[in-house]
């Protein structure tokens, strides 16, 4: 062979896409083979073509020759294995992607294979190779079926002939010896391919790129496998030689036959096809799709003209409309828009909520003709070019977001319109992250769980995403000295640090779906999420565009749903959305638009005021203590000021808040730039905050076009100095030709270029400033409603429903505690009052509370014996009925939660039995048959209060009929300790220290710049929650005491911050003994005349052993009208558990002390 001639390339290879197998990242791979001075290296991940275009497309970029194929586990008479299918050409190319695509897209339920006769029928243009010992051929033989062997390679050789290949692979062990498999069958392959001159090839099956690599590898193998790197079972195994070889060891090691090592060049010549870019593909919608577009565009516009107050005269919107529609048509556009408007218009049509705009899409006219988007872009100066630029040709990009619960109504009607073959999802990649790999690795060391957790903890986070393991040593000190102490740490962390960043799973995107003009298995790989029943492209995002495929965004707006909701249960008490609860006319709506919140006024003084007073939990995008900061500050007046606040509330520009809100509340001065460009600052105070401004500017200063100032933006959010070297002199000269002096459009256009990298997109900005304002009105206008509704949509979130119930409070809005002759499954409001939903209890399931629902009616359950004969308690199950039972959602039937909760067994058989016995007497000839005998009483105590409550605690996940802290309040006010409602009171007047109690609910540690930790308490008491910050002297001297559930006194720092307020903890206790030098107080029982002064003398024995606080017992009795005090005793126990178990004796009506 010339010496200029390769001697072998690489045909078996497996990147990051072979799914927690694979270590070669493509850039990598690609990079091997240039370093090996191979022209060509073929990718074959195991069962995927994941990264089949990125691979062919980088490495024709550094000048390798890709070869696009795959390994595919193939069943040959019952046997698995993996063989390899190298595309030779286009034809190759489509039976590759149709294979790959069928491992997927089974529906017989068996494991990811290929079978013969499908291999058979996709041979075209493929080459294959056999899959060495462990292929299905390499199993037979080690079967000892070697007549099934050579009867399988006649039967493929018969559908490749010439382009079918023997394979053989010789890996060696640490020992030197050819792993079992291989040297059990390569003797029968050399043997079976001369006898039926078929040609052999050598390869290499490489995992990772040098032997190094070998034990993170398989560490890596074990995280899949779920195995343990030291463990005696059976496990798949590899060797420190699956790795990256050059042509001379590959040379040496089959020195025996040259043949092998010389076809695999022969193969890369006959391999001479690349997957390529694709244009954009969209199916047909019309047969004229420009007319159509113009007929439906001028159709809508005039529709909306008729409906809405006018921006600018019709004849300005008609010329932005025939302006945009000729750019849309120059670029070859049409079909996408009318894609879009209609399945816009179908869920429009069904009632399912749609978004008013997001991103740039609200800039264009044509979109709010055809109804894509709700915005009017002259009523907010929204650009189009920002949009769809006609110097820049790219594909428009429309976000549409739906109500989250319908979004698939949306996906499924476009199934239907253009086939479900040509649908599909876009497949997206989970990365082993550095916190993962830590606890993975960890795993299959058999670390003990609370060590590898401790390192795991020790990786800070920054942003969203923990830094990398390396990063983590660098930084953390303490993981440094453990690394350096142990061996084992130290080699978990040099694995973690190997396998972080390769994939570990597959899904499906989120919102992605594409839409093609045929059959998507015919220009992508298409794979299956198991939990999904739609395809999805094997290619992520940005490779799915590349090949041609348009991605259309359907995402589920969770506000929407919340709106949908509130307005659903506004309906549902008879009122249209423009009728208050007190019968008030909120406004006058269009005719038709009476419950579309598409059209509530954008002037309502309530809305701004609760803007204005940050009363915006749950209010879309200003529900941050930030963002409510930020109001009370701005104090906004109009939609334009939402639309700016949600542009600069971001790194960067929130700067620049301070200086709108003074200059808006006449506070400053608006500063000037230039009289040509002031009017286009204005409705911002003098700031740049949109991009669309940046363009504005350019154009009307310098003499830009907005396509050519969209060029100018983009270049200076992307800081590119020969860009940036480029426009300034144009942009000056253009300046000067307008008038403006050389030295004064300098300072513009560096103020521009500073501005330019933070600019928000304004057409986004205002979408969801709409969508802000709609819940904001709502809340302001239809509270009981909203907020149901908001927390109908966190059915499940306990954290976010115990703030929500907070704020309830504020507002003054009772919460009826769950009932199963009151409660919806859902959130319900009736006479201006929430009932709280049997489904947001733990553990319990809508669709079963639902069912208690249906079975109640309109006739309220008797009893338990009642409620178990008319639901068929099996279905709603044991553990749903406990948490009911701790919620008091019996109550009404039966008081004594703990002798419901005891009773539960027998009444889920006698449910059962009911249940069944009406279905025998109902297929019965004769029917009839008596009642079953109810389940006999069960005896239990009564829980004592603070028991009761921690029981609904454990249901509801906060606390809703009382708190932990209600019977110590009487011995905190003697220490003078506050409540929060106190607190927040007092810091009207400005900052104080003070004493709080609290129940801690949570405590998250944290690490600040300088290393030290600190915490945020999560805590609350009976007038709210709460949290404080406890810095690290703090903290450690008192983490003990900060476990949840534990009662608390807190000496605090309090600065306020609008109505709420900030708290750091200077110091910390035990409650008890907080209160443990409390003097004698009196504790009075007001009883009854039927008192029980047996089972009181029994409280009070059982008490006499507390060595708690003491003082007087005094009984209060209750006579007719008539009251009269008895002294019981001078030194009874007067503390809260003494309180809790008095309150339960029979007779008692309450426990007060004074």
């Amino acid at each position: 062979m010339p010496e200029n001639q390769p001697r072998f390339i690489h045909l078996r290879t497996h990147s990051e896409h072979s799914l927690l197998e694979g270590a070669v990242p493509v850039k990598k791979l690609i990079g091997l083979a240039k370093d090996a001075a191979m022209p060509a290296v073929a990718l074959t991940d195991t069962n995927a073509m994941f990264a089949a275009l990125e691979f062919s497309v980088k490495a024709l970029d550094e000048g390798v020759q890709p070869i696009v194929g795959c390994q595919l586990t193939l069943d040959i008479g019952g046997q698995r294995g993996p063989v390899v299918a190298l595309a030779q050409n286009y034809d190759g190319w489509l039976n590759l992607m149709a294979l790959s695509s069928c491992l997927y897209l089974r529906k017989d339920g068996q494991p990811v294979h290929i079978t013969e006769q499908e291999l058979v029928a996709h041979a075209d243009g493929l080459i294959l190779l056999t899959g060495a010992a462990d292929g299905a051929i390499g199993r037979l033989i080690r079967a000892g079926n070697a007549a099934g062997a050579e009867s399988a390679l006649r039967n493929l050789s018969a559908a490749f002939g010439n382009r079918l290949y023997v394979e053989l692979t010789r890996h060696k062990d640490e020992s030197g010896r050819l792993m079992e498999g291989e040297a059990a069958t390569e003797d029968e392959f050399i043997r079976l391919a001369y006898a039926l001159e078929l040609p052999l090839v050598a390869t290499n099956d490489v995992y990772f790129p040098r032997p190094e690599m070998f034990e993170a590898h398989d560490a890596l193998i074990c995280i899949a496998e779920r195995a343990y790197v030291d463990q005696s079972q059976p496990r798949r195994r590899l060797t420190p030689n699956h790795d990256f070889k050059s042509a001379e060891e590959m040379a040496v090691l089959f020195a025996d036959l040259p043949e092998a090592i010389e076809n695999t060049v022969e193969i890369a010549r006959r391999c001479a096809f690349a997957v390529s870019r694709h244009k954009p593909i969209l199916p047909r919608f019309a047969d004229d799709e420009v007319e159509e577009l113009r007929r439906q565009a001028k159709q809508g516009l005039e529709d909306r003209l008729k409906v809405i107050p006018h921006a600018v005269s019709v004849d300005d919107y008609n010329a932005r409309l025939d302006f945009e529609l000729n750019i849309i048509e120059q670029m070859g556009f049409p079909g996408y828009f009318l894609i879009v408007a209609d399945f816009i218009k179908w869920a429009k049509d069904h009632d399912i909520p749609v978004g008013p705009g997001r991103g740039s899409g609200a800039g264009s006219l044509v979109a709010y003709a055809l109804t894509i988007t709700d915005l009017d872009p002259l009523r907010y100066s929204l650009l189009f070019e920002r949009f769809l630029n006609p110097e820049r040709v790219s594909m428009p990009d429309f976000d549409i977001d739906f109500c989250m619960d319908r979004r698939e109504e949306v996906i499924r009607y476009v199934q239907e319109k253009y086939g479900a073959e040509k649908v599909g999802q876009i497949i997206t990649f989970g990365a082993l992250l550095s916190k993962a790999a830590v606890r993975d690795v960890g795993r299959v060391l058999q670390l003990p769980f609370g060590q590898v957790d401790r390192l795991s903890k020790m990786i800070p986070v920054e942003g969203v995403k923990p830094v990398s393991v390396t990063k983590a040593i660098a930084d953390e000190p303490r993981l440094r000295e453990i690394r350096d102490k142990e061996e084992v740490v130290a080699r978990l962390l040099d694995y973690a640090a190997k396998v972080e960043g390769l994939y570990r799973n597959a899904s499906t995107h989120a919102a992605g779906v594409v839409i093609g003009d045929r059959p998507l298995d015919q220009l992508v790989p298409l794979y299956r999420d198991p939990a999904s029943d739609m395809p999805a492209t094997q290619f992520n995002m940005k490779w799915v565009e590349q090949a041609g495929l348009v991605k259309f965004d359907f995402l589920g707006l969770k506000t929407l749903t919340v709106i949908q909701n509130a307005v659903d249960l506004i309906n549902g008490g008879g009122r249209p959305l423009h009728v208050a609860a007190d019968g008030r006319q909120l406004y006058d709506p269009p005719e038709g638009a009476e419950n579309q919140i598409n059209a509530i006024p954008l002037d309502d003084k309530a809305s701004y005021d609760l803007f204005a007073s940050a009363r915006t939990v749950a209010v879309f995008q200003v529900e941050s203590s930030g963002m409510m900061d930020a109001l009370r500050r701005m104090k906004p007046t109009c939609i334009e000021d939402i639309v700016a606040l949600v542009a600069l509330y971001r790194p960067g520009p929130m700067e620049n808040i301070p200086t709108y809100c003074e200059v808006k509340n006449g506070q400053r001065e608006l500063e000037p730039l230039h009289p040509t460009i002031d009017h286009i600052l204005e409705e911002t105070q003098g700031i740049i905050v949109y991009q669309e401004q940046v363009m504005q500017i350019a154009q009307v200063m310098a003499g830009y076009s907005l396509g050519g100032a969209d060029l100018l933006r983009r270049a200076m959010g992307k800081k590119i100095a020969e860009e940036m070297a480029k426009e300034r002199p144009k942009f000056v000269d253009g300046s000067v030709a307008n008038g403006v002096d050389s030295k004064k459009a300098g300072e513009v256009f560096d103020l521009l270029e500073k501005f330019a990298n933070y600019g928000f997109n304004k057409s986004h900005a205002a979408a969801y400033a709409v969508v802000s304002y709609q819940t904001a009105w709502l809340k302001a206008n239809h509270p009981v409603e909203f907020m149901a509704g908001v927390m109908n949509c966190d059915i499940h979130l306990t954290d976010k429903l115990a703030i929500y119930k907070r704020e309830l409070d504020r507002m003054e809005i009772e919460v009826v505690p769950p009932c199963v002759n009151r409660s919806g499954a859902t959130f319900t409001v009736a006479e201006g009052r929430v009932h709280y939903a049997l489904g947001a209890l733990k553990g319990v399931g809508v669709e079963a509370m639902r069912g208690i629902v249906d079975a109640r009616g309109d006739q309220p359950f008797k009893d338990l014996v009642d409620f178990a004969r008319r639901v068929d308690l099996r279905r709603v199950g044991k553990r749903a009925l406990e948490m009911m039972a701790k919620a008091g959602a019996f109550d009404l039937l039966d008081d004594n939660r703990a002798r419901v909760l005891a009773s539960l067994d027998g009444l889920v058989a006698f449910s059962g039995a009911s249940h069944d016995q009406a279905a025998s007497n109902q297929s019965s000839l004769f029917g009839g048959g008596e009642d079953l005998p109810p389940p006999r009483p069960v005896l239990a105590q009564v829980w004592l209060p603070m028991e009761k409550l921690g029981q609904e605690h454990q249901a509801i996940g906060f606390y809703l009929s009382g708190h932990p802290l209600d019977d110590y309040l009487p011995a905190l006010r003697r220490i003078e300790c506050s409540t929060l409602a106190e607190i927040k009171a007092a810091a009207v007047s400005g900052p104080l220290v003070t004493y709080i109690a609290g129940t801690i609910s949570s405590r998250q540690e944290k690490k600040s710049a300088k290393g030290n930790r600190f915490a945020f308490i999560g805590a609350s008491d009976p007038t709210g929650l709460y949290e404080a910050v406890c810095f690290s002297d703090t903290l450690e001297s008192c983490r003990e005491f900060l476990e949840p559930g534990s009662n608390v006194v807190m000496q605090v720092q309090v600065e306020p911050q609008g109505d709420e307020v900030k708290m750091l903890a200077r110091s910390v206790q035990p409650l008890d003994k907080a209160i443990a030098n409390v003097g004698p107080a009196e504790l009075v029982l007001e009883v009854a005349n039927a008192l029980d002064f047996k089972d009181l003398q029994g409280a009070l024995s059982a008490l006499d052993a507390d060595r708690g606080r003491r003082g007087k017992l005094i009984l209060r009795v209750h006579e007719g009208d008539e009251l009269y005090d008895v002294e019981v005793s001078d030194s009874a126990p007067v503390g809260p558990a003494a309180r809790q178990r008095l309150r339960v004796v029979a007779g008692v009506l309450d426990v007060v002390e004074q």
